[in-house]
């Protein structure tokens, strides 16, 4: 069950946050850290913290599979640009179980990180479904993984690149 993505905001009988919440706090004790710090911080969820992916940007997405001889772990490193233009957000997911990137719409790239949630699979993975938007969705990213890692570079006034306009070919 989803709690805070699009397809749920449509519903206002209900406030999705909260049950989000309520479900976060309940669950704490089997949540990876990374993601529980994430999820219940106030900067995280807000639109407005330069550190927080709502209306970044993607730069770039890295899958990588270690490859020894024990059958090699996959990990996903994903690299964005704040909403602002003036920082650097990566997410790294050091162990992977499973992921589904869907792009559709794209013509134009995969424009805004909307909205994303982390839950928990049946098993006790972390579960991180991403949307991409721009005037409609554009893709949808769902991450199985054992934790999710985030940092965050301000760039100099000089450094920071907006992103495209949204009536420039992309």
């Amino acid at each position: 069950m989803a709690f805070i993505l699009s397809e749920d905001r449509d519903d206002d009988s209900r406030n999705g946050y909260a049950e989000y919440l309520a479900y976060l706090h309940a669950n704490e004790h089997r949540f990876p850290p990374g993601a529980y710090a994430l999820a219940t911080s106030d900067w995280y969820v807000g639109f407005s913290d330069r550190r927080a992916p709502h209306d970044a940007w993607l730069r770039e997405a890295a899958i990588t599979e270690a490859g020894d001889a024990a059958g090699g772990g996959v990990s996903i490193r994903i690299h964005l640009l704040n909403g602002a233009g003036d920082g650097l957000i990566e997410l790294v997911y050091p162990r992977v179980h499973a992921y589904r990137l869907n792009l559709h719409h794209g013509e134009r790239g995969h424009r805004d990180w909307r909205y994303d949630e982390f839950r928990l699979t049946d098993d006790g993975h972390l579960l991180h479904e991403i949307e991409w938007w721009s005037s409609e969705e554009t893709g949808t990213w769902l991450i199985e993984a054992d934790d999710v890692e985030h940092r965050f570079v301000a760039l100099d006034a000089g450094a920071a690149a907006s992103p495209p306009s949204p009536s420039t070919p992309a």
